[in-house]
């Protein structure tokens, strides 16, 4: 039996990938977070890592909140890049493969095309910094890596989605921002993606997620189409909704790689959302 580390385990790709091998036979997880396993000391990592010997590690662990991170740089550094870091010395002490999960804000955020595996990170915020602070750190101490950059993430957690429909119990309009662009992407697509990557060579950089690209607003509107509520949106500008951290005005990632060295496909993401809000609202 092939044994996984799952680090951020609680966090909805960490119960997104929990729910990929629940009926799997061939592997066993072992679920940490972070009162379990603090991946920011090198030494307790390497002994854990030791003790299992993992086939693979999937790193979820992150600092996520990304205007928090502004004012605690060094906490989101040690999470964000440190983590990643140990987690990679430790893989490769013990030969595992590590799957670990970045994010769009490592771009510019500028672009109007989508952007590929091989652009040049500049990124504009301190999460953003933190999390490709990180995947130097995987290339330059794991042997055998995966680094996936996603976007737009909801799943079993806090989330847009969940916001929004809160939201719509409660208001007839809701100002949601209409000039930044992504791809809404299910944590249950991302964990399948990941998942088909486990028992691969295919090593290196990719992009992963849902298929198409739209903005807050028009996600928004989609989640009230879908969910049969009333409440409206009202389309505001970046400027109409000022945040401490610049949000990245298009986010969106093309997943070249996966396209061009496998055969797993991400599902559109207006489709992701009916199974999405389905398993939720029932």
């Amino acid at each position: 039996m092939k044994k996984i580390i799952v680090t951020g385990c609680n966090g909805q790709l960490g119960r997104a990938i929990n729910a990929q091998y629940a009926k799997n036979a061939e592997y066993e997880l072992i679920n940490t977070d972070v009162e379990d396993l603090d991946i920011t000391d090198v030494d307790a990592v390497l002994a854990h890592v030791r003790e299992v010997k993992p086939y693979a590690i999937i790193n979820c662990a992150a600092f996520t909140a990304v205007d928090k991170c502004e004012t605690e740089e060094d906490l989101a550094f040690k999470i964000n890049a440190i983590g990643p870091r140990n987690l990679a010395i430790a893989a490769a002490d013990v030969d595992a493969k590590l799957i670990h999960v970045s994010t769009d804000y490592v771009f510019a955020g500028d672009a109007t095309t989508p952007y590929y595996e091989s652009d040049a990170p500049a990124p504009q915020s301190a999460y953003g910094r933190t999390k490709l602070a990180g995947e130097e750190f995987v290339k330059m101490f794991a042997k055998k890596y995966f680094i996936v950059r996603t976007a737009w993430l909801y799943g079993d957690g806090n989330n847009f989605v969940k916001t929004m429909l809160r939201l719509a119990e409660t208001r007839d309009e809701v100002g949601v921002v209409a000039d930044q662009l992504g791809s809404p992407t299910s944590a249950l697509e991302l964990a399948k993606a990941i998942v088909s990557l486990v028992d691969t060579d295919n090593y290196g950089i990719f992009h992963g997620t849902c298929e198409g690209f739209c903005s807050w607003a028009d996600f928004a509107e989609k989640i009230f189409e879908k969910a049969g509520k009333a409440t409206t949106v009202k389309r505001l500008t970046t400027e109409e909704y000022p945040t401490p951290t610049k949000r990245p005005a298009y986010s969106v990632l093309e997943n070249r790689m996966f396209k061009l060295t496998s055969d797993f496909m991400f599902a559109d993401w207006e489709d992701a959302l009916d199974v999405y809000l389905k398993d939720l609202l029932g």
